[in-house]
């Protein structure tokens, strides 16, 4: 199985799977993707709904990869990392929550980082330089990949996330594992971080003196595990007979990349509706034809707080850069905060189910859809991290205290250790290539 950058046009230079995770960016910056994508076979997708999650994975994941992982090792891979629940929970009739966050660091980037991780350390042995992985984040990517990476030799992470734009429990899942993970608190904005780490993947210097890669889901072992759930949705509403709608918070954009190519495998998804916050720069492409990325926004939703999506390139290829069919698949909403919070009250109060502000603004975006295309729809909106991983925001707008699972208690109990870091991309260059550490500073 070859991958091929999005900005190579005729597909002139395709790379091993190995070499596109190592990399994380193709040469010219553009996104690694599938050089071709297999799909299933109607015997297949009989059988899906009567498997379990980490069989699934392996049937789709099998693929993307093709022969880069023997069969062996990528179902050992595939136990390890879906060995949680991933439950589907009725609201109401025909609704429901895709519930993510039963992982370890209670989102739905777990399943994409402890994959990556595991495929990493699958190719790191042909590799004699210790591999440096970059990531930014706005709160969960981070915690996640941290989880994910803890302690895998040879590889070191740095964690770029912005000061002051975290919630309170995300930064201390982000800034208490020592060891291999460090954490960068840069002052400026998610799209910085994201800047930074784009032009480390990019820099020639680098190039030929380290091995770096990056953990966002502009690396493809991050983005393909998240196809998996996708087709978990779909099997277990499937029997209802009707369309399925799938919404998807969306801030980067990777989450519903994937939802699409779970589509092009050939799982009969409906529709998408790509729901964000007041970042709203593909929703207005949706509507009006232009992509005009501008600077990001703070809402209480932070982990969408996008003005530059890196995966709308992924998208756009998906399409073969045809509008038209882009959007006939996929539908684009925006909410602002007060909407998100009434949203999160409705949700309590109607269905006695505590959302947290992504999940909030996915049930927005399905219900605006249905409301407005009548009809007979299963609808899943993905509700992405749990909602204590928010607790300030979720407390304060439903007036009630939420119970803290023991494993954010866990991290409360520590303390965390963070590098100051100006934004600055030689800065930022620097204080990596110097290998420095989470220690105190």
């Amino acid at each position: 199985m070859y991958f091929v950058s999005t900005r190579d046009k005729d597909q002139l230079h395709p790379v091993s799977l190995s070499e596109a995770v190592i990399k994380g960016l193709a040469n010219d910056g553009g996104l690694f993707m599938p050089q071709k994508i297999n799909t299933l076979i109607k015997e297949e997708l009989v059988k899906i709904p009567f498997m379990n999650l980490h069989e699934i994975a392996s049937l789709v994941l099998s693929l993307f990869l093709g022969d880069a992982v023997k069969k062996e090792k990528l179902e050992s891979i595939c136990a390890e990392v879906f060995n949680f629940q991933i439950p589907l929970v009725e609201i109401e009739k025909n609704i429901y929550s895709l519930e993510l966050f039963h992982g370890p660091t209670l989102a739905f980037k777990d399943v994409g980082a402890r994959f990556m991780a595991r495929i990493l350390e699958y190719f790191s042995s042909d590799y004699k330089k210790e591999i440096k992985v970059v990531v930014a984040t706005s709160g969960d990517t981070g915690s996640a990949v941290a989880a994910g990476f803890h302690g895998v030799n040879g590889i070191q992470v740095y964690i770029l996330y912005p000061k002051g734009k975290v919630s309170r429990m995300q930064q201390k899942q982000l800034t208490t594992w020592g060891e291999n993970i460090t954490a960068l608190e840069l002052q400026g904005t998610f799209d910085d971080c994201q800047y930074h780490v784009k032009k480390l993947l990019s820099d020639p210097e680098l190039r030929l003196t380290s091995l770096f890669t990056s953990a966002n889901s502009i690396n493809i072992a991050r983005l393909l595990p998240q196809v998996v759930y996708y087709v978990y949705a779909w099997s277990r509403v499937q029997h209802h007979g009707k369309p399925i709608i799938m919404s998807v918070p969306s801030g980067n954009f990777g989450n519903l990349t994937a939802g699409i190519l779970a589509q092009k495998i050939g799982v009969p998804i409906f529709h998408f509706i790509a729901a964000t916050n007041k970042n709203d720069i593909v929703p207005v492409y949706l509507r009006e034809g232009n992509f005009l990325p501008r600077p990001s926004v703070q809402t209480i939703s932070n982990a969408m707080d996008v003005g530059n999506p890196s995966n709308f390139e992924r998208l756009l290829q998906l399409f073969d850069n045809a509008y038209p069919a882009l959007r006939k698949a996929i539908s684009g909403y925006s909410y602002s905060d007060e909407e998100t919070q009434k949203a999160m009250i409705n949700i309590f109060e109607s269905y006695a189910y505590v959302s947290d502000p992504h999940g909030a603004i996915g049930f927005l975006g399905l219900k605006q859809y249905i409301s407005e295309h009548p009809g007979e729809f299963s609808g899943v909106f993905l509700e992405t991290a749990h909602p204590a991983k928010f607790h300030e925001t979720v407390e304060k707008c439903l007036d009630i205290t939420i119970s803290i699972p023991e494993k954010l208690k866990a991290f409360e109990e520590k303390e965390g250790h963070a590098v100051a870091c100006l934004n600055d991309y030689e800065t930022v260059k620097k204080l990596i290539l110097n290998g420095v550490s989470n220690a105190k500073q």
